[in-house]
């Protein structure tokens, strides 16, 4: 496995795109009832009504007033989904938001792992750059020599910086078999490639065994199926006779919160303490390890977190930390510690909306806080060496 370090990309938006279609759960959401089979007091579908009110009142005197002046035609239904997405907008809360159909139906395959694209995860940096995160192993963006740290200036000839992350992942998806263009600028140099959209197969766990017997397992984001994927990698490796392990979740934005907990699980005695959930009311729920650790307490354990890692990457994160299972190496987590519920609308569209705040086994606050390495390693920008992971290895060789 190469080890070059990642460039260290600061994001404005903790969402991870695979422009294989549009918005990638991966970092700023964690499903929390929609797939892991959990119940809340929520309606299972928000049925839109006519009934004027006082906001409709205020919409009306406007579209009253569009109807009279406006010179160009006006597209009804596109304006009453621009006006929930504004309403749901103004509440401030970076993480709840009214999806579209178009939005909700891509969302759905994102989660369900079926991709049509070029294969890239890309973010934006604070100065609106769209910057290549990580090129998917054996994507056709990996094949024309797309490099993590590629900023995408143009898609098809339109100049992308500033332009929302959605907006130009959907301009770069398209059908199976087409052509995209992409203007690359990597250090001073200007590159052009065309790039064929296919299907690409996502591989969320990666992972091998390294010298001194260490097992190594990456985790890309928690997807349907990661904790099966993660399990069946890790019975891999055990069977290789290893003696120490090394859990790599930086750059995880995240994902689907039962698969975090079903890893986790993994790694715990039966009845210990995962995370702890509250909600508006203040009600408390706990999540505790269903079965018997699988992993000996034999093995010295160590996790790679840096800035990048969130959500229901900071849920395994805590529950090794808090549990003395694992010992964190890297920098603070992104501190990403509530989830959202995905709740269908009458419309075709769904409201995602924060519901609950989770915390550490010892009840430490993740939201706007992150999680403390026990030991601090900084990437140092335009060195090859991934000093996160070599602080890892020494920490476990020998052991």
């Amino acid at each position: 496995m190469n080890f070059e370090k990642k460039n260290n990309i600061y994001k404005i938006f903790m969402t991870v795109i695979i422009t294989a279609t549009v918005t990638f759960i991966a970092t700023s959401i964690i499903f929390y009832n929609y797939y892991s089979g959990r119940t809340v007091n929520l309606a299972d579908e928000i049925v839109m009504t006519s009934e004027e009110g006082h906001l409709d009142e205020k919409i009306q005197s406007l579209k009253a007033h569009l109807d009279k002046y406006y010179l160009g035609e006006i597209n009804e239904s596109a304006m009453e989904e621009y006006a929930i997405k504004g309403y749901i907008a103004g509440l401030g809360d970076e993480y709840t938001e009214y999806l579209t159909k178009d939005e909700y139906e891509e969302l759905m395959v994102d989660v369900n792992g079926n991709y049509v694209g070029i294969g890239i995860y890309m973010t934006q940096d604070r100065e609106g750059n769209v910057v290549v995160l990580l090129p998917i192993k054996g994507s056709p963006a990996e094949e024309v020599g797309l490099k993590t740290g590629d900023i995408i200036t143009k898609v098809n000839g339109e100049d992308v910086k500033d332009l929302d992350l959605s907006l130009v992942a959907k301009k770069v998806k398209g059908e199976e078999g087409s052509t995209v263009e992409l203007e690359i600028q990597r250090n001073d140099e200007i590159l052009n490639k065309t790039v064929e959209r296919r299907t690409v197969k996502i591989n969320q766990i990666e992972g091998e065994v390294l010298d001194n017997n260490i097992g190594y397992i990456q985790i890309l984001s928690f997807d349907s199926n990661s904790a099966i994927e993660f399990e069946n990698k890790l019975n891999e490796l055990m069977k290789q006779n290893i003696k120490s392990l090394i859990v790599d979740v930086r750059d995880n934005g995240g994902g689907i919160e039962s698969e975090a907990t079903d890893i986790a699980d993994l790694f715990l005695s039966k009845d210990k303490t995962i995370m702890i959930e509250l909600d508006k009311d203040g009600n408390i729920e706990v999540t505790k390890a269903k079965n018997d650790a699988t992993v000996s307490s034999d093995i010295k354990v160590v996790i790679l977190a840096n800035e990048n890692s969130a959500s229901a990457s900071e849920i395994l994160i805590g529950a090794l930390k808090d549990n003395g299972v694992a010992k964190v190496i890297g920098t603070k987590t992104y501190g990403k510690g509530v989830m959202q519920e995905i709740v269908p609308v009458s419309t075709g569209g769904a409201l995602k909306l924060t519901i609950k705040e989770f915390k550490t086994p010892n009840e430490n606050t993740i939201n706007k806080k992150g999680i403390s390495p026990d030991i601090e390693v900084q990437e140092i920008e335009g060195n090859d060496t991934d000093e996160q992971l070599q602080m890892a290895i020494d920490e476990l060789k020998d052991k």
